[in-house]
């Protein structure tokens, strides 16, 4: 039997309101599915770099490539940087040298990344064109001399980083040693929204698709306040700047008008690509980069990300690896950018990397689903921006200070890389969701100001990714319209609008026996960044079976609340609830503004259940109230896939190419770490039995282990 969305709510006895519409703009429509290549797998584990032949005497690429043998590099990345060398007269294209690279290249087995080299448009494309120049919020024009300073909404601008790009694939794009394409480069770091006259113009093209009318919008954006309401379309401003603050729906949705429209340039390079070139298309992206990450993946044939994390950062690359992983299922990604010792340039760098760190980052981006491993860069810049950055070999060639560290890198990939060919990654059963239009609404209305905690999106979701890692568990990070299957728990925090078609989703799953942790601010928005009108949390008061009373700040107010035996301070902005019948109150507020009110309820549906956590646990007590939270829903739910591991020792449990598990443990803090192992487990590297059940990994050391009975 079919069963609609709305019938889907009857089943579980959720009436979805008169004011809640039926379809959402949140989800992709059919026809936005991407056509990717077929059967994209790992052959092998790829160790790269970036190299510039473009910068140095043609003399040098015979010694750089012998080096990079030696070293045991398989993989170049080139040309992001490149598109003056290529083109340096507006029509008059030489592809010349790239090809003479990737001949040597090939010649000594190494394979070849090409990127796109759009990021830097070369000066005859804006010198004298104002209007083709990126323009930020404050009217400020972006000029040549970095990066991204072109506006891509500019026709001129797109139908010449088009040509170069058809010119690339048409002559390259069949090269023996090329193996992918890379979009771009980190799109968007530098820069946020563009206010040119052209992204205006497309701004106004953008709302008339998605409302069709003004009165629509209208309508949505709530616009007779402040007498903000429009007659047509070309009236809406863009949100420069005003004496006060812009309505946040007109906020809101030009940042996701920008972030889309990028995302659908980037698939317009791939469409190209792929025109000409049969070969898989990525980008180098980063949860930080002002895109739309989950709408970029249409354009991509496998993900791809950058991280410069110190020793003391090492949880956001295994945070990003989870993203990434997730973010095209069933493929692997890549690490295309990170530095072998310290990130820098003019006049900030940081630390270098402690001995044997870079080995073990490899191996977590090789264990937890990675297919290469890549550094910029090859060579010390001898000019720019970035001279103080660190690279495998120096300005002047000699071994840099990370030359060695790169060496136990490849040592310790040829050990790892049989038991991962021909394998997988086991899937998570526990992930946390990231939503894009989630972030657009928190950058317009910050969540808690409170000192301590995450001030952007990204941080919110990393802290709860964090928590689950460190409680020893295998997870995922998903996007918002990721499948939930294979899942047994779901943790949605910050996501202030939930749609319905999201709603549905997550009601199938928790009839099917998951659960659903639907964290602080979650459902206390609209689509259009407005206030719910039929309930306090929209759709999610009567999916969750509570009532709520207020949403009220408790930051600073001295509220706090009792759940699990367990006293905690309370923060941010709360939702105080009153379950209805057949809800559970899991925990309450006993003191503060809110006191008497609930802000952990539970409501079972079908086999699963739907809990939300109406505010933000903090002081001392909220880490032992959080791991409480997870553990409790974590076992209750069945989770299986979750280790006795010390803090800062991460597992990566795997399937080998003959489908038997075995575990990929790394100590990332430096501090050595301890594994509860099954008794009789074997070492996979060495063969031999492990005599004791606490396996025992000293600093920034890794152990394959083959559990017993597993």
């Amino acid at each position: 039997m079919k069963v609609s969305r709305r019938d889907m709510f009857k089943i579980a006895g959720i009436g979805l309101g008169a004011g809640m519409a039926v379809k959402s703009g949140i989800a992709f429509s059919a026809s936005s599915t991407p056509q990717r290549i077929a059967n994209y797998k790992i052959k092998k584990l790829y160790h790269g770099v970036a190299y510039y032949p473009e910068l140095w005497p043609l003399e040098d690429i015979d010694r750089d490539i012998a080096e990079m043998k030696k070293l045991g590099i398989n993989v170049a990345r080139m040309a992001e940087f490149a598109w003056s060398t290529m083109e340096p007269e507006e029509g008059y294209i030489n592809l010349s040298l790239f090809k003479m690279v990737m001949d040597k290249m090939h010649t000594a087995g190494i394979d070849v990344v090409l990127c796109t080299p759009t990021a830097t448009p070369p000066i005859w494309l804006t010198h004298g064109h104002p209007e083709r120049l990126h323009k930020n919020e404050n009217g400020e024009i972006m000029h040549h001399g970095a990066r991204q300073h072109a506006s891509y909404e500019h026709p001129a601008i797109k139908k010449a980083c088009f040509n170069i790009i058809r010119a690339m694939a048409k002559e390259l794009g069949k090269h023996p040693a090329l193996i992918g394409w890379q979009i771009d480069n980190e799109m968007k770091a530098h820069v946020a929204e563009d206010f040119s006259d052209a992204a205006i113009v497309n701004w106004h093209k953008w709302l008339k698709a998605k409302f069709g009318t003004i009165e629509k919008l209208n309508e949505a954006w709530g616009t007779h306040i402040w007498s903000q309401h429009y007659q047509r379309f070309e009236q809406v401003p863009a949100p420069v700047k005003t004496p006060f603050l812009h309505n946040a729906s007109l906020i809101t949705a030009y940042k996701m008008f920008c972030r889309e429209s990028v995302a659908d340039f980037m698939k317009e390079q791939s469409d190209i690509l792929h025109e000409y070139s049969d070969l898989p298309v990525t980008h180098n992206d980063n949860p930080a980069f002002n895109i739309h990450h989950e709408r970029s993946m249409r354009a991509q044939d496998f993900a791809s990300y950058d991280a410069y994390p110190n020793d003391k950062q090492w949880p956001a690359l295994v945070y990003r690896s989870d993203m990434y992983r997730s973010a095209i299922p069933g493929r692997p990604f890549w690490l295309m950018e990170t530095s072998v010792s310290h990130n820098g340039w003019l006049g900030n760098h940081q630390p270098p990397h402690p001995p044997e760190f870079l080995k073990v980052e490899a191996l977590s981006v090789y264990a937890l689903g990675g297919e290469a491993f890549c550094y910029w860069l090859w060579r010390q810049q001898r000019s720019g921006a970035e001279l103080p950055h660190s690279a495998v070999m120096s300005a002047w060639f000699k071994p840099s200070i990370g030359y060695t560290e790169v060496e136990k890198v490849s040592k310790a990939r040829q050990q790892l890389e049989p038991f991962v060919l021909g394998g997988k990654m086991v899937g998570a059963q526990v992930a946390i969701t990231y939503s894009d239009h989630a972030r657009a609404m928190i950058e317009t209305e910050a969540l808690d100001k409170r000192e301590n905690f995450p001030n952007r999106y990204r941080g919110v979701i990393e802290m709860w990714q964090k928590h689950v890692m460190d409680l020893g568990i295998h997870r995922d990070v998903r996007f918002e319209n990721a499948e939930l299957s294979g899942l047994k728990v779901l943790i949605t925090p910050a996501m202030p609008y939930v749609s319905e078609i999201f709603m549905a989703r997550v009601l199938k799953f928790v009839k099917e026996g998951g659960t659903w942790i639907a964290g602080p601010v979650t459902g206390t928005r609209g689509k259009e960044h407005t206030v719910p009108t039929t309930a306090g949390l929209g759709l999610l008061d009567e999916f969750s079976g509570v009532e709520t009373k207020f949403v009220v700040p408790l930051t600073k107010t001295g509220s706090k609340g009792r759940g699990f035996n367990i006293e905690t301070e309370l923060s941010g902005w709360c939702a105080a609830m009153q379950p209805k019948a057949g809800t559970k109150t899991i925990a309450t507020i006993e003191s503060g503004v809110a006191a008497g009110h609930a802000f952990i309820t539970e409501r079972s549906i079908g086999k699963g259940r739907v809990v939300v956590l109406g505010a933000q646990p903090h002081g001392e007590s909220a880490q032992r109230f959080i791991n409480t939270l997870i553990t409790y829903y974590a076992d209750l739910s069945g989770v299986t896939e979750k280790y006795n591991v010390s803090s800062g020792t991460i597992v990566a449990p795997r399937l080998d190419h003959n489908g038997h598990k075995l575990w990929v443990v790394i100590n990332m803090d430096g501090q050595g770490g301890r594994l509860q192992i099954p008794a009789g487990s074997k070492d996979a590297i060495s063969g031999k039995k492990i005599t004791n059940t606490e396996l025992h990994i000293a600093a920034y050391d890794w152990r394959v282990v083959y559990p017993a009975n597993l």
